[in-house]
């Protein structure tokens, strides 16, 4: 495994030769004055290597880095960077250390399938993933001890192209391990950490891979060791990809490979987080691990409940993982152990009827498995209750044990540098450092309209300035063909309102809703001086036909003359597109079918940003809309009538469009300020960004989950 490290990198001065270790800790990604440091050594190279300093440092000149090493101003910068690196490594002034003191080696262990931090490192597919990479980061920034395992998948998630027809093709690529964040994960002897996974009838190695993030360190587990037979080392190749066979072995090796991997790196968690049930065989591993020490199988199983908890992030049933029994006891058969006198009671906490009968459920084994489940919006709180109600029969639904912490968004991480610059100067920087205290965000209104519209209007010219450079790439390295960069982008306008709808085409999301009408959307689009333009961008999932037909859909409106060039599509949506999306919007659109939106974090991206949310009142929405800092779409219909409630809410949305959208972005003053927009921008910063930022989310978590249950631990420990 050690053939696939990073570390080939070139010799550095001895004066700079911290610069390799600042490159693979991606603390870097949202502490601004860390990423100057690669800016300033090669700013072109920087963009080349699209923001991947591990890459850079492997290519940049020798004379390079010799002449930084002797610059005053570099130097400064380099310095700064470090020793702030060391004091969020060290993690002494932080919000957890004031409330709970030093960790003595307790941690809370956070398991997720899927973890987007970089576009460098890509193994996450969506929101999920969106969501578990800014929990790291702020716990980072809180000084939370929480140690992150996912999987290290070699081929990340696909890369998607656009055919000339519209069609969604997918393309795998191998990671260039050289090029990744990561190093292994040593055990307490200095060794790099394998560990063995029973499935089925033989057994599985596993290596660990590091990525760190200041305080917090995310482990990844791996197949891909030659020891290891060719069907099992492409177990970890993808994520999300193959059939029920592949999906259950990926979660027997997150689950128990996962517990197996930190107990070998010496980690004594707390606490166990379960975020989403692709996580559950967790309890497994641990219940065994309890009966081998001595204990019963009940009080296994009991110790397991009070220390685990469990986030459930979809309404969506074929969001739950579920498989038959036979396959479960198949792929489960070595992994008993003493544990398999009870192998009838572990399968039964999985066990759920659904619409294919009784399966074994991942949901279903980690609600019953865990002390504290939660939802991620109140309202998929109320669904989530309802959802799950045969597991609690006779129970009222408000007395259902399933709580709701809404999602947030990283701040550090999402808000673009402009509006940094511009809440500093008026703000003051004390938002930085309470970022979920809303009398700060109440001083939004001493910002100028003057100053809040001149960073809108850059934010939108660097959106189109980012699409025209992409297109033009496409055309000269692909030989892109006219349709191609038209449905790109190459006619949207840099001061006409922009519309953005980026995230997974799926039929749930109705991606194409806006199109119910084309000509009076074409009418909207294209209305003497006041027009309007539309960027799409998202995957659909690769099994997911629908979703590739409703994005086929879309790229030919986008090629369609009677949208006159008003409607765009930017393919291979990844985190470096979304900053420029989410930032340089005007509106951001969001109109799935209610309620099965869990939550959503790209609208409250976008509304931190000052691009209020035009949305269905559905996840995050229905407790953030107040009337003034955005907009609903709510067409009226209960029913379960889809056509009907598709046709009133496109309704909904022309009208709310025509009549309130369009006319304050273009009712401008005599110095060309949209006095009453700016309105509506300023209250979605105030009142979304306290509320549904990720420092208000984990302060949640740790005063509701983490805190009782680590305080526990800590007691125990001292009474020992």
């Amino acid at each position: 495994m050690t053939s696939k490290r990073y570390a080939e990198l070139p010799p550095l001065p001895d004066r700079i030769d911290r610069l390799e270790e600042l490159a693979v800790d991606l603390w870097w990604v949202w502490h601004p004055r860390a990423r100057e440091v690669f800016r300033w050594l090669d700013y072109p190279l920087w963009r080349r290597t699209e923001h991947n300093p591990v890459r850079m440092l492997r290519v940049l000149p020798r004379r390079r880095l010799d002449v930084a090493s002797r610059d005053p101003q570099f130097l400064a910068l380099y310095d700064e960077a470090l020793t702030s690196l060391d004091a969020a490594r060290r993690a002494l002034n932080t919000w957890w250390r004031d409330g709970f003191g030093p960790s003595q080696g307790r941690s809370i262990a956070y398991f997720s399938a899927e973890f987007a931090l970089h576009q460098s490192l890509p193994i996450y597919a969506g929101g999920l993933g969106v969501l578990a990479g800014d929990h790291c980061k702020e716990a980072a920034d809180l000084g939370v001890p929480l140690i992150g395992v996912g999987f290290m998948y070699p081929q990340g998630y696909f890369h998607q192209q656009v055919s000339s027809e519209g069609w969604q093709e997918e393309r795998y690529e191998r990671l260039d391990w050289a090029d990744a964040p990561i190093e292994p994960a040593l055990t307490p002897e200095g060794k790099p950490c394998v560990t063995a996974v029973p499935l089925g009838e033989r057994t599985v190695l596993v290596a660990v891979w590091r990525v760190r993030m200041g305080r917090v360190n995310l482990f990844l587990l791996d197949t891909d060791l030659e020891e290891n037979a060719p069907w099992d080392r492409e177990l970890s190749a993808r994520l999300y990809g193959g059939d029920r066979e592949t999906r259950i072995q990926q979660e027997i090796i997150l689950g128990i490979g996962g517990v197996r991997a930190l107990r070998a790196l010496g980690a004594t968690p707390a606490v166990y987080h379960l975020n989403e049930g692709h996580a559950a065989f967790v309890v497994l591993q641990r219940i065994r691990d309890d009966i081998e020490a001595g204990a019963t199988f009940d009080d296994a199983l009991q110790e397991v409940r009070r220390t685990t908890i469990f986030t459930t992030h979809t309404p969506v049933p074929a969001g739950h993982d579920a498989f038959p029994f036979q396959l479960v006891e198949r792929h489960l058969a070595g992994c008993w152990g003493t544990l398999g006198a009870y192998r009838e009671q572990f399968l039964a906490l999985g066990n759920y009827s659904g619409d294919a009968g009784p399966q074994f459920n991942m949901t279903a084994l980690a609600i019953r498995s865990a002390d504290k489940v939660n939802a991620v919006s109140q309202l998929h709180g109320e669904v989530t209750r309802e959802m799950w109600a045969p597991m609690w029969p006779g129970v009222p639904s408000a007395e259902r044990p399933v709580g709701t912490i809404t999602n947030g968004v990283h701040l550090p991480t999402w808000i673009a540098g402009e509006m940094t610059t511009l809440f500093d100067r008026f703000l003051g920087e004390a938002w930085r450092d309470r970022p979920d205290d809303p009398a700060i965000w109440d001083r939004i209104a001493d910002v100028p309209d003057e100053e809040l519209w001149r960073v809108r209007q850059a934010l939108r010219a660097y959106l189109f300035a980012f699409t025209r450079d992409r297109t033009r790439q496409r055309w000269t390295d692909e030989k892109a063909g006219v349709s191609s960069v038209v449905a790109a982008g190459l006619l949207l306008d840099p001061g006409t309102l922009t519309i953005g709808f980026a995230r997974r085409f799926t039929a749930y999301k109705r991606p194409d809703l806006i199109f119910h009408d084309p000509d009076r959307l074409a009418a909207i689009l294209s209305a003497p001086g006041r027009p309007v333009q539309i960027v799409f961008a998202g995957k659909a999932h690769p099994a997911d036909d629908q979703g590739k037909y409703r994005l086929q859909q879309i790229y030919r409106r986008a090629v369609d003359p009677a949208f006159g060039g008003r409607v765009a599509f930017i393919d291979d949506y990844d985190l470096h597109v979304a900053h420029f999306l989410v930032q340089g919007c005007d509106v951001w659109l969001n109109n799935p079918r209610k309620p099965l939106e869990a939550s959503g974090t790209s609208g409250m991206k976008a509304a931190i940003n000052g691009v209020p949310h035009l949305s269905i009142g559905d996840g995050w929405w229905a407790e953030a809309y107040n009337g003034s800092n955005g907009w609903l779409i709510d067409g009226g219909v209960t029913s379960g009538d889809q056509a009907a409630a598709d046709a009133a809410d496109a309704e909904s949305l022309y009208r709310l469009l025509e009549e309130q959208v369009v006319p304050a972005f273009y009712d401008r003053d005599d110095q060309e300020i949209p006095r009453r927009w700016l309105a509506v921008v300023r209250e979605s910063i105030r009142t979304v960004t306290p509320r549904f930022c990720t420092r208000r989310m984990l302060k949640e978590y740790v005063s509701a989950m983490y805190g009782p249950i680590y305080e526990a631990a800590r007691t125990e420990t001292t009474q020992g």
